[in-house]
């Protein structure tokens, strides 16, 4: 391996671990293995759950407040620091291109869009929104249980009021 990374066919993403460069750009890279008990979030899992149609400028990663992690600089991982209690709410493992991850589920993705309404935008939180409530697998009551939860409780329900 240290052969290739030298010689340019592969790249070390961190300390054991490398990537192919042409089949990076284009697929899921082993989040565990660069985060240890990383989440995607955010950009990521609504992505993933195809909530929006913007694509992330980089993996999202929630990890514990308090863990201190140093993420390489390619592919550019952006963290978020949540507290223990708040990181696990919602979370599920999803096999994305061979590689079992942690994402957050639906409802957390719609609860953390309003949390971030103002850092991501209003027009990219109203279209979370619209694109769950269009799904019919989709569970309100889940929903308003996290946003309470998340402390957004009363901010969606305004927002469902509107959309409903």
């Amino acid at each position: 391996m240290l052969k290739a990374a030298r010689q340019g066919e592969l790249i070390q993403v961190c300390r054991g671990v490398y990537a192919n460069i042409d089949q990076l750009s284009a697929c899921m890279v082993d989040i565990e293995s660069i985060v240890p008990n990383g989440i995607l979030c955010l950009w990521s899992a609504w992505n993933i759950h195809q909530l929006t149609t913007s694509m992330p400028q980089a993996y999202h990663v929630a990890i514990k407040r308090d863990r201190k992690v140093k993420v390489p600089s390619f592919p550019k991982i952006e963290l978020h620091h949540y507290t223990s209690n708040i990181l696990e709410i919602g979370v599920m493992e999803k096999v994305i291109d061979g590689f079992k991850v942690k994402v957050y589920d639906v409802e957390r993705c719609v609860c953390d869009a309003v949390k971030f309404r103002n850092k991501v935008g209003i027009d990219v939180c109203s279209e979370i929104i619209d694109n769950y409530l269009s799904r019919p697998e989709r569970n309100i009551s889940k929903l308003m249980d996290y946003a309470r939860q998340l402390r957004v409780g009363n901010i969606l329900e305004n927002y469902l009021q509107v959309k409903l």
